[in-house]
Formats: C-alpha cells, sequence, structure tokens
C-alpha cells in the first residue's frame, strides 16, 4: 500500500512498477472524470456517483475515501482478496484515508499482507513545482491538494516504511529494496518441498 500527498510522484511510481510482472496493480474506482489520456479499468474504473454509493452500501469496498471534498475514490475487496489467494503482491495506491481503513481491517488475510509505504515530498515548494509541472489541475486544484498535502504529511508516522522522494528513478530503487525485505520475512515463506 503506497501514500502520498498529490503530486509527490506516487502513480508514476504505481506505473513503473505495474510494468514488471511481480505485482499486479489495484484499478481503484472514482467518481472524477477522466484525465486526457486515461483509460476506464486501466488507471481508474471511473463510476457514476450513484453507482459508488449503491456498492459502499453493498459492502464492496476494502476501503473508500471522499478526497479533496469532491470525489470518492475506494479499493474493491474482491479484486484484492483475488489476487492475494492466487499469492500475488497487490499493489495498492491509496490515500491516508483509506490506508486506515485497510489498516483496521478485520481480515486475517489483508492484515497479513500489509506492507505500508508512505512518500514523502522533499519540501511543499517541491511538490508545488511537481503540481504545476503536471499541468492538469487549474490553480484552485493546485491550492486544494496542497492544502491536503499538509494535512496528510504528518501522517508518515502511522507506516512502516517511508521514502523522501527524491528522483523517480530513486523512488523505485527505494520501493524495491522495501519488497525485496518484505518478501524474506519469515512469515511470508512457505517451504512446503523441504523435508526438515
Amino acid at each position: 500500500m503506497v501514500s502520498a500527498p498529490s503530486g509527490t510522484g506516487k502513480s508514476t511510481l504505481c506505473n513503473n512498477l505495474n510494468q514488471t510482472p511481480d505485482f499486479t496493480y489495484s484499478v481503484s474506482c472514482t467518481t472524477r472524470v477522466a484525465r486526457p489520456g486515461e483509460e476506464d479499468g486501466v488507471d481508474y474504473r471511473f463510476l457514476k456517483e450513484e453507482d459508488f454509493e449503491r456498492r459502499l452500501a453493498d459492502g464492496d469496498f476494502l476501503e473508500y475515501a471522499r478526497v479533496h471534498e469532491k470525489y470518492y475514490y475506494g479499493t474493491l475487496r474482491s479484486d484484492v482478496l483475488e489476487h492475494l489467494d492466487a499469492g500475488t503482491d497487490v499493489l495498492l495506491d491509496i490515500d491516508v484515508q483509506g490506508a486506515r481503513q485497510i489498516r483496521a481491517s478485520a481480515d486475517p488475510v489483508i492484515r497479513d499482507a500489509l506492507v505500508d509505504v508512505f512518500i514523502m515530498p522533499p519540501t511543499l515548494d517541491e511538490l508545488e513545482r511537481r503540481l504545476r509541472k503536471r499541468g492538469t489541475e487549474s490553480e484552485a486544484e493546485i491550492q486544494t491538494r496542497l492544502a491536503s498535502a499538509r494535512k496528510e504529511m504528518p501522517s508518515w508516522r502511522e507506516y512502516k516504511y517511508t521514502v523522501l522522494s527524491g528522483s523517480m528513478e530513486e523512488d523505485l530503487i527505494k520501493f524495491r529494496a522495501i519488497m525485496r525485505a518484505e518478501r524474506y520475512i519469515s512469515r511470508r515463506l512457505s517451504f512446503q518441498s523441504v523435508d526438515f
């Protein structure tokens, strides 16, 4: 599970990791409109607000949040459990609200599989520079995202790991080091074919 303030590079990191066979990227649902180049079912599942709220009432979401006081985002429980049951690592791009919900999950499969990583922007000025460089948000949206970042950044202490964001290559190397270590935790290993 990866969390970070908007503009830190979390989505780019997740997209790079998704290009490798050792992760399955969990495609989140959202009620926001697709940005240019985004594809339904690949980047997000774009739902109408009433569809999202119906699925929420049915208990379909592992986590959900209303982000920037505008849009719903959520992760379907069935998608995550299907991949975990098959022994595949699932990569979740989750905000801090959703991360708290996942950490509080009563499902032992979810709790045992959880590795949470917070990507911290180097400074708020750098975060603003990255947001402006994207060119996908209005000035009002940039200011909303910066205000949200100020609220989210102190949450880094809730995560098992924190990566201070540098270049995309540096962030990828740091994240892969974390995952390599996590895959060797004894409780995650199975030596059924070894005779002791």
